[in-house]
């Protein structure tokens, strides 16, 4: 474990990745595959109303004092990324089959990571406030915000479909859900924080429920049988270009607008980052009766590659001042 703890790879991810081996090797079916289909449900729903209960409404008015600085981090997460995935429909189906291009430009549509990228932050000796409000800011509007950009782009590329039953879902599961939390906030504030520990096993069991349902169905739609070793590859290094692509332009980015080094830490990490906790129970309800296994590949792969990276990164930022943080005027 040491020797994974190197590389970022935490004992959930190596979880995630159990799972789906089991769920390859023993899929759910028939009245299995419906009561899942039926506990996934729940889960997320409560998963989602964790969401609306643990943030604070005064987390988005904050935001607003910094405004440029957390500009910069939704541009990224909300601007760059799509159009980063917009403009890599060439590689499908060439290199990438069309439900891998679809894995991909989802996974450039979700929000950023909270923990990891205020983690990062910390260790970069950046601006840790800045992180905190950037990233929760981010996984707030992204409630909205992510299943609006997946029905435009999406559905106008024809990369998924989004009908009248798969809204009213979001509207359901998501929606509902996170602004009931927010409502009942003032009154479970208190017995969440006494029961932290328990709680994040309701976070990290909603995902892991997802992770087994999605390729359970995967396995059952036979959506494993023509995806090769080299597609496989082929994702991993598209993956780690597209997040090669958004370092670059965030550090150089974070330059030329003149912030601080320690805003332009959080410009780097909170920008780069997609939220694999927040992704993976959308997809499940954004892409229902579609092969949601390989649609979220992607963001599994990429939610990995950015840990193992940033995390290298952080490291070496706490060592010493890096270069290509350096050079612009301090102030904001």
């Amino acid at each position: 474990m040491k020797f994974l703890s190197r590389f970022y790879i935490d004992g959930f991810i190596l979880s995630i990745i159990a799972v789906a081996v089991v769920a390859s090797v023993f899929p759910a079916s028939g009245g299995g595959q419906t009561v899942l289909d039926w506990a996934t449900k729940i889960a997320i729903a409560l998963l989602f109303l964790l969401y609306g209960a643990r943030l604070h409404p005064r987390e988005a008015l904050e935001g607003l004092r910094h405004w440029r600085l957390h500009s910069v981090v939704l541009a990224s997460t909300y601007l760059l990324f799509p159009l980063i995935g917009l403009a890599l429909r060439v590689l499908a189906p060439t290199v990438l089959t069309d439900e891998l291009y679809t894995g991909v430009l989802y996974m450039c549509l979700v929000p950023s990571t909270v923990q990891s990228s205020i983690a990062f932050t910390s260790i970069a000796r950046g601006n840790v406030a800045g992180a905190v409000v950037s990233a929760s800011f981010s996984n707030l509007i992204g409630v909205f915000v992510t299943p609006l950009l997946v029905i435009l782009l999406m559905n106008t590329t024809g990369e998924a479909t989004i009908d009248a039953s798969s809204i009213v879902d979001i509207v359901l599961q998501l929606l509902l859900p996170f602004v009931i939390g927010q409502l009942i906030r003032p009154w479970v504030t208190g017995w969440l924080r006494r029961y932290a520990e328990p709680t994040k096993l309701v976070d990290r069991g909603s995902i892991l429920l997802v992770v087994y349902s999605a390729f359970s169905a995967g396995m059952n739609e036979h959506a494993w049988t023509g995806l090769s070793a080299w597609r496989v590859l082929a994702l991993v290094a598209v993956c780690c270009a597209i997040l090669a692509i958004v370092l670059g332009v965030t550090a150089v980015a974070g330059c030329a607008l003149g912030f601080s080094r320690p805003d332009r830490i959080v410009i780097l990490f909170c920008g780069s980052k997609k939220s694999l906790a927040t992704g993976l129970p959308m997809a499940s309800v954004l892409f229902a009766g579609q092969p949601v296994g390989l649609i979220v590949l992607p963001l599994m792969v990429f939610h990995q590659i950015q840990l193992i990276v940033c995390a290298a990164l952080a490291q070496r930022f706490a060592r010493r001042q890096d270069p290509a943080l350096e050079g612009s005027a301090p102030g904001r």
